[in-house]
């Protein structure tokens, strides 16, 4: 296992990615066969990583891509399909859908497989996931792995109960908290060292570091992530906002401001109006389509106001139970419960308990996780 870094942190200088720096890792890739795991996010300044690799005379061989597609313009839970890139005419294999894993078949004659993909630190975002079983693959199939770092937005804190293991799917495979406060090189070190995947011993694992980043950074996404999170704002709320998409409360899907509103029809707290529409690319039949909805505005908070506390808000979830009651509030008690990672929010809403009760409940698990984050941080 390597970790390539060649200059220390400093405030002052801008952030550097690990596709940015090329000079530690173009010359691993000359003369091998190269596969990529990317999607819109993967860029080298104005270029994107395809583009660059392939003017840089690597033998990009395959592309795969994850959720919402390679370019990202696909609706969350959209089954991609295998295809061709137009642009280049490399085979684009997909890793959301039929096959979430790269086969050993796709992996034949592969020497390395790049990883660069933009996170944004929370557990249920799927692409943690896809970087476990990719590993896990390149493990099974004797193929090199590479990870080009990218800060996380949401690194500066860690919080949420850890994943019960009984609640595994692509929402969350790892006993990790909601909110991991890892980039995504240091969440691949944490698998590889904590034997959370298959072959881990036998993975032949290289990160390339980000440069000038701490986890303090308030890194601005200079790409959106994924379709419905368009912004900072809806980035930092997202940890406080997914949960209801297992309840019948809409989180502005549909809308211009995805993750960034709450409510629904006949809210009578709400202070707005929002009507959910079918958005091709973003929000295909949104919930309460055509619907006008009553609810809250969250974008009116500034990136400082949603930033300070450092935690999860849980306020907004108990708000919305204790209005609906039990019965109305979910949509899918199974969906919101793999959301969580676990039912200890659902039980915590059901009891009664106070959020206070709620976040005592799960500092023991949450303190055992940050030792074992210790071992893997490569930024202060």
């Amino acid at each position: 296992m390597m970790i390539l870094s060649s200059c220390s942190t400093t405030h002052s200088q801008r952030i550097r990615t690990g596709a940015e720096r090329s000079e530690i890792y173009l010359e691993s890739l000359e003369g091998k066969k190269v596969a990529l795991i990317t999607n819109q996010s993967g860029r080298v300044g104005d270029e994107h990583l395809v583009d660059f690799l392939l003017a840089n005379k690597v033998d990009l061989v395959r592309i795969f891509a994850p959720e919402h597609g390679f370019r990202g313009d696909r609706s969350d839970g959209a089954k991609i399909k295998d295809e061709v890139d137009e642009k280049t005419g490399i085979p684009l294999s997909s890793l959301y859908g039929k096959n979430k894993k790269p086969s050993a078949e796709l992996l034949q004659d592969i020497d390395v497989l790049v990883f660069d993909i933009q996170d944004v630190g929370l557990r249920y975002y799927t692409y943690l996931s896809t970087l476990s079983w990719a590993m896990e693959a390149a493990a099974e199939n004797s193929v090199f792995f590479m990870l080009l770092d990218r800060p996380n937005p949401n690194a500066y804190y860690v919080d949420g109960p850890v994943l019960d293991t009984a609640f595994r799917s692509i929402l969350g495979l790892h006993p990790t908290p909601i909110v991991s406060g890892m980039t995504i090189g240091e969440y691949a070190l944490m698998l590889k060292g904590e034997n959370w995947i298959k072959k881990s011993e036998v993975l032949d694992l290289t990160i390339i570091e980000l440069e000038n980043y701490t986890h303090d950074s308030l890194y601005q996404l200079p790409v959106a992530p994924s379709p419905n999170l368009p912004n900072m704002k809806s980035i930092y709320l997202y940890s406080s906002l997914c949960y209801f998409e297992g309840a019948n409360v809409s989180v502005g899907r549909g809308t211009e401001k995805p993750f960034q509103l709450m409510g629904f029809p006949g809210y009578e707290d709400g202070t707005m109006e929002f009507t959910p529409r079918s958005i091709p690319g973003k929000s295909k039949y949104p919930k309460f389509e055509d619907l006008v909805c009553h609810g809250i505005d969250l974008s009116t908070l500034s990136n400082e106001e949603l930033t300070k506390e450092a935690r999860i808000n849980w306020t907004y979830l108990w708000k919305m139970y204790e209005f609906l009651g039990e019965d109305a509030f979910f949509k899918s008690l199974d969906y919101f419960q793999k959301l969580s990672g676990s039912d200890a929010i659902h039980q915590a809403l059901k009891k009664g308990w106070t959020i206070e009760q709620f976040r005592d409940s799960y500092q023991k698990e949450l303190e055992d996780f940050k030792v074992i984050r210790s071992k893997y941080l490569l930024y202060k």
